[in-house]
């Protein structure tokens, strides 16, 4: 199927970071202003899943691949409830939306959840300053388009460090995740939901698993009324250190799990630094974070390197964590900075990087399958 789409074009707007830079180009989706962290995704596709995911609470996100919108939108290919980022920075937005499965086109999508888009500004050099200075905060703008107000705007946004993103994106009350074509649920498995994917939701759905998805807010001792055979901490938005109240749940969920007997986790991405955090670990900001849909992992254990998908400004700290308790797992090959580790007593393991996917490469998929062995030795 080939449409053509209404796009306006004549809307000029406006990006400025807070070193004083500014790009100028044409407005498409929302109108308005929004102010963030920009950084940038080096998917080639996927870019839907990109803004659905929670994870970008706060940021403006700059694609890198030069024509975005081509296979347009549809409600399948969504990985949550709504988009979540602040805005969205293109080269180019492709005026044909070509795919069968397509329900809508990528202007229509932003513009109907209130998200403003911006094209036509040199994405590479964007890119290029990001890489040397890390990521900035930015404000983008289709309303006020002088070049100075747009940067004191930004200068005086709010930084993504120090604040709980979490609160903004998690469910408000509990909930059962059901789809077609899951397996009998053999399993009861709690999601503390700080940002979830559906992507994460399908895969334990998939496995067997009656998946419970609770907010973020959710205490140890409901938890353990719940009586899980395994606890999923899910990915997320921003600052890991000021989700206090995850982390204490975690702490005594480790400590004091249901049943007396260890009760298997598995935390994926903000989950791996809250299950850090909660162990007694640090976390600490990345230059300009790993976004994308081609990072390269190292199993230390195998010595395989897999091609993953990854959406994280924040990292933790390898030297902070209690050495006799915890053995690390995975390494990034582009920085060398921490993607997994595991407790050498307890069932907990926990990766930086998606393995669900949605977008991007299957390679770490297996690590669900670890996960299930672990929640069925629990029963």
């Amino acid at each position: 199927m080939t449409e053509r789409t209404k796009i306006q074009t004549n809307r000029p707007a406006m990006l400025a970071t807070e070193d004083g830079t500014i790009f100028t180009g044409t407005a498409f989706g929302a109108p308005g202003e929004r102010a963030g962290e920009v950084v940038f995704n080096t998917s080639m596709t996927g870019y839907q899943e990109v803004l659905t995911d929670p994870s970008y609470r706060g940021q403006i996100v700059a694609m890198t691949y030069p024509l975005i919108g081509n296979y347009g939108v549809n409600a399948a290919d969504a990985e949550s409830r709504g988009l979540w980022l602040e805005g969205f920075v293109v080269k180019e937005l492709s005026r044909i939306t070509s795919n069968f499965r397509a329900e809508a086109d990528l202007d229509t999508y932003l513009r109907d959840h209130g998200v403003l888009g911006i094209e036509g500004i040199d994405t590479r050099e964007l890119t290029r300053r990001l890489r040397t200075a890390g990521a900035m905060k930015a404000v983008m703008s289709t309303e006020d388009l002088d070049a100075d107000s747009l940067v004191a705007k930004a200068q005086s946004s709010p930084s993504l460090q120090g604040r709980d993103l979490v609160k903004t994106v998690t469910c408000e009350k509990t909930y059962q995740w059901e789809q077609n074509g899951g397996a009998k649920s053999a399993f009861r498995v709690v999601v503390l939901d700080c940002g979830v994917k559906y992507g994460i939701l399908r895969r334990l759905r998939s496995a067997g698993c009656e998946v419970i998805v609770v907010p973020a807010s959710t205490e140890a001792e409901q938890i353990v009324e719940m009586n899980p055979d395994g606890l999923m901490l899910s990915n997320g938005p921003g600052d890991p250190a000021p989700v206090t109240g995850v982390i204490k749940t975690v702490r005594e969920l480790i400590e004091n799990p249901p049943r007396k007997k260890p009760l298997p986790i598995f935390g994926i991405c903000l989950g791996q630094q809250i299950l850090a955090l909660a162990l007694g670990g640090k976390t600490y900001k990345l230059k300009f974070g790993h976004h994308g849909a081609n990072h390269p992992v190292k199993d230390l254990h195998t010595g395989g390197v897999a091609i993953t998908v990854q959406n994280h400004g924040f990292c933790v700290d390898i030297d902070s964590l209690p050495a006799g308790d915890v053995e690390i797992t995975h390494i990034n090959l582009n920085d060398q900075t921490l993607e997994g580790f595991r407790h050498k007593r307890l069932p907990i393991f926990s990766v930086q990087y998606h393995p669900e996917a949605c977008p991007g490469p299957h390679d770490a998929q297996y690590l669900f399958d670890r996960f299930i062995k672990l929640v069925a030795g629990n029963r």
